[in-house]
């Protein structure tokens, strides 16, 4: 039986013709939590493009460590309220499974004593969703879910915030899928929010070898841990991460000609970037962390150029 890597010691979860084994979900709590992450999520997926994610926002410390799950080409999950973690590396292995997210869900709740303080969200492989809200969970708590996505909050100012996270993904169809996860979080805001106020957000969006240089399944995933205005920051370094891992379309790329090479070389020698135009290029973008927009000499990636001249 291989081990889970998020929580050493422990056993994957597996599940078999009879069921989840007993003694591989130790799910079951004899007494509520201390903190409750009140919160709202949105888990979803974009098949189209292959991705699936899950954002939230919450009056809670660094959300995006117990609330987001997702795997590609697998699921993505939301756990809140009296959050269990443990239903994230769980679901995501049923999800692996084959399981649909409904059944995801009742396996993960029907094996918790703690269900009735729990929210939970499933999206699986084939944008099926489900959504869980237990009968203790504090006012106003509930959920939606539809194709694709699955919405959910606690301790809200009014169900008015989850039909904001709904709406705003179903009309903002066809856009990248962290972008419309950040629109649903702003939408659900101006809708009323967290009833406690602000603090923590993160964005976590995955596609298969879709992260750092093609190595990683890690799309984004960004996290404010504490912050008066968590999901203002959250755009901020989104835009960031645009910037130093975003890909420019090929038809956009500037060929660099005589004229082109020679502005380069002059402006990377006076930051002090010396030698063949191609190793200074590469160094400097380096120092900048812009490498992944690097390819040669022979074409420089417009926002490469544009970073250089802003020097």
């Amino acid at each position: 039986m291989e081990p889970d890597p998020r929580f050493p010691g422990r056993p994957a979860l597996t599940a078999g013709k009879a069921g989840l084994r007993a003694d591989l979900i130790p799910l079951r709590a004899a007494r509520k939590p201390r903190h409750a992450v009140s919160t709202y999520s949105i888990c979803a997926c974009d098949l189209e493009a292959d991705r699936w994610g899950v954002a939230t926002q919450s009056k809670f410390l660094a959300v995006g460590s117990v609330v987001p799950w997702a795997a590609p080409r697998v699921g993505a999950i939301a756990t809140q309220a009296y959050a269990n973690p443990r239903y994230g590396p769980d679901g995501l292995e049923l999800l692996r499974e084959g399981l649909p997210a409904e059944q995801v869900l009742q396996r993960l709740v029907g094996a918790d004593e703690g269900r009735d303080h729990r929210q939970l969200g499933v999206v699986d492989r084939r944008g099926g969703s489900a959504t869980f809200t237990g009968a203790e969970c504090q006012a106003w708590a509930g959920g939606v879910a539809g194709p694709r996505f699955a919405a959910q909050g606690n301790i809200l100012v009014s169900e008015e915030t989850v039909t904001a996270l709904a709406e705003t993904f179903r009309a903002t169809d066809g856009d990248p899928l962290p972008e419309r996860l950040l629109d649903c979080l702003d939408a659900a805001q101006a809708a009323g929010g967290d009833s406690r106020g602000q603090q923590s957000a993160a964005l976590l969006v995955v596609e298969q070898d879709g992260g750092y240089a093609g190595l990683s399944d890690v799309l984004v995933d960004l996290r404010v841990d504490d912050h008066a205005r968590p999901l203002e920051e959250l755009r901020r370094l989104y835009a960031m991460h645009g910037l130093l891992f975003g890909k420019t379309p090929d038809a956009d790329w500037i060929e660099v000609d005589e004229a082109l090479a020679a502005e380069l070389g002059d402006r990377l020698g006076r930051l002090g970037y010396e030698g063949e135009l191609a190793d200074a290029l590469f160094r400097w973008a380096g120092n900048e962390n812009l490498e992944e927009r690097v390819e040669g000499i022979e074409r420089v990636d417009p926002v490469v150029l544009r970073e250089l001249r802003a020097r």
